[in-house]
């Protein structure tokens, strides 16, 4: 096996791990992890297995990207409010030191 089949399989391997830890759980659960400024928004039309992966990799230019357009972006006060109110359950990964979380559609 060359290289770029091995990288392959080991992105492939990483991309099913991370989906396997990816979940629904409430705001109430979260809640410390936005305090402690780690919660991080993905925006509803990317696949959060995938934004996961590119934190893990930690593919600073794709990262760059999502922040600068605002499709990535830490958990807005904004946000927290609606979904502390809502009682909401969102889709989360944990990818150290952070929390990716994805809101219902139409929150951004």
């Amino acid at each position: 096996m060359n290289n770029s089949n091995d990288r392959h399989q080991t992105d492939e391997l990483d991309r099913h791990k991370i989906n396997l830890e990816t979940g629904e759980i409430g705001w109430q659960e979260l809640q410390r992890h936005f305090a402690s400024g780690r919660l991080v928004s993905v925006a509803h039309d990317l696949d959060l297995v995938a934004v996961a992966h590119e934190f893990f990799r930690d593919n600073k230019k794709q990262l760059e990207q999502w922040l600068t357009s605002g499709r990535v972006h830490p958990v807005s006060d904004s946000q927290a409010a609606r979904w502390h109110e809502a009682e909401e359950s969102l889709w989360a990964v944990v990818i150290k030191p952070w929390v990716l979380v994805q809101g219902p559609e139409g929150d951004g």
